[in-house]
């Protein structure tokens, strides 16, 4: 697995950690299914065998009026951000954050017509990379911005790769 890129996470872990708050992992679309949601990956600072992953929404009308209600309210909204991926305008759910390894990956999300992987632009990543690193600092000191317990679920893979 590779930083700043987009991936599928397995069953086994929707599995693995079914009693958090995950979002689903599968969507009908003209019936059949497909992996659902795609996650944006970075790196842990401190256990490189860990990444991040952070969904992504295309059902931006609904994270706008929840991005906006936290501008109107605190003045800053770190668990969302908005950017173009495949050239559509996104939500990256950060509030939806959770930990992964390797072994939960199933496949990369690459663009169909050159099988490259799919990606973003560099300030959206330094963007989502701040956010994410921010939300994890402030879970370490007892706030919980995510609907899943992170650090909880860190501690969990972490303990499977020792």
């Amino acid at each position: 697995m590779e930083r700043g890129y987009f991936y599928f996470i397995s069953d086994e872990y929707y599995k693995k950690f079914s009693n958090e708050k995950l979002m689903t992992n599968k969507e009908m679309v003209h019936g059949e299914v497909h992996n659902r949601p795609c996650y944006y990956s970075f790196q842990d600072d401190d256990e490189k065998r860990i990444f991040w992953m952070i969904p992504v929404s295309s059902q931006t009308d609904k994270y706008l009026n929840e991005y906006n209600r936290s501008i109107e309210k605190y003045g800053v909204c770190d668990t969302i951000s908005f950017g173009y991926l495949k050239g559509e305008f996104n939500a990256f759910l950060l509030q939806n954050m959770c930990p992964v390894t390797n072994e939960f990956i199933l496949n990369q999300y690459l663009y169909a017509d050159s099988q490259k992987p799919v990606h973003i632009p560099n300030d959206l990543k330094r963007e989502l990379n701040a956010k994410a690193r921010k939300i994890i600092r402030l879970a370490e000191k007892g706030k919980k911005l995510t609907f899943t317990n992170i650090l909880n679920m860190r501690r969990q893979l972490i303990s499977t790769l020792e």
